[in-house]
């Protein structure tokens, strides 16, 4: 499944802040107040990305949003166990009729290969405990526990890696 990824701009706010309030993702990354998404653009330390779908015979459909961050940069971060150069990502699929289809695993995957293309030795993402689909996804794309449950200051969470 093709995918292109494309740095968030300020004119995707709105499609940012549509999905933030679809009930499904509000589930897991919580109210749309909660994390602005206006100030994570304006922060440097995470690369922002609308997840396209490029189907074989169509037009481009932005249907999920990524974010990758080196975890080093937070002090105290689940990650920072990872040796340099690591990364966390974070995403979520912002169309519901795009929801059970394949596309989490497969947009991850492909994520994932691009950061480690650019060097990454790691890759970490740590969803809610409860979320069983995000887990799944996660292990589809070659991603293991790495943790029991714990507190994190961004929330529960399970810690999952991927290595190059």
């Amino acid at each position: 499944m093709p995918y292109r990824f494309r740095p968030v701009a300020e004119a995707d706010l709105p499609l940012l802040h549509a999905w933030r309030r679809k009930p499904h993702v509000m589930q897991w990354w919580g109210p749309p107040d909660v994390e602005d998404t206006a100030e994570t653009l304006a922060d440097p330390r995470v690369a922002m990305w609308i997840v396209e779908h490029l189907p074989e015979n169509g037009t481009a459909r932005p249907f999920a949003y990524a974010q990758d961050y080196d975890p080093h940069d937070w002090e105290d971060h689940p990650f920072a166990h990872l040796p340099p150069g690591s990364r966390g990502i974070d995403q979520f699929i912002g169309e519901p009729d795009m929801l059970n289809q394949g596309h989490g695993t497969a947009f991850v995957r492909e994520h994932v290969a691009r950061l480690f293309a650019h060097g990454a030795p790691a890759v970490g993402t740590d969803p809610h405990p409860d979320n069983a689909r995000a887990i799944r996804a996660y292990e589809k794309a070659d991603f293991t526990v790495a943790s029991e449950p714990l507190d994190t200051r961004w929330g529960r969470a399970v810690l999952m890696e991927c290595w190059r």
